[in-house]
């Protein structure tokens, strides 16, 4: 199996900057595509940013030009770059790992979740 761990996340006010980290370990794996999603108060979860394994990326519409999603392959690694914060960013953000399992199926994996809160 693959184990995701999350780090990065905390208390920024608004306008400020976060850069989220996650890190996957475990057996090796071919990954298909990492992504990041977020879960706001009282609102379902919610695609945020995706990268596949060649380097394409989309965003949601409400982070386009504010947020970056990278990769670091030789670490298993993805980041996400947040700028320009607002208040509606504030979540629980979740990294999720596509990955072959075996030949024509795809396993996902998530990490534990971080919080990320916009507040004055």
């Amino acid at each position: 199996q693959v184990q995701l761990v999350e780090s990065g996340g905390g208390l920024v006010q608004p306008g400020g900057s976060l850069r989220l980290s996650c890190a996957a370990s475990g057996r090796a794996f071919s990954i298909v595509a990492m992504g990041w999603y977020r879960q706001a108060p009282g609102k379902q979860r919610e695609l945020v940013a995706r990268i596949t394994s060649s380097g394409i990326t989309n965003y949601a519409d409400s982070v386009k030009g504010r947020f970056t999603i990278s990769r670091d392959n030789a670490k298993n690694t993805v980041y996400l770059q947040m700028n320009s914060l607002k208040p509606e960013d504030t979540g629980v953000y979740y990294c999720n790992f596509g990955v072959w399992v075996v030949v024509g199926t795809v396993g996902e994996y998530w990490g534990q979740g971080t919080q990320v809160t916009v507040s004055s």
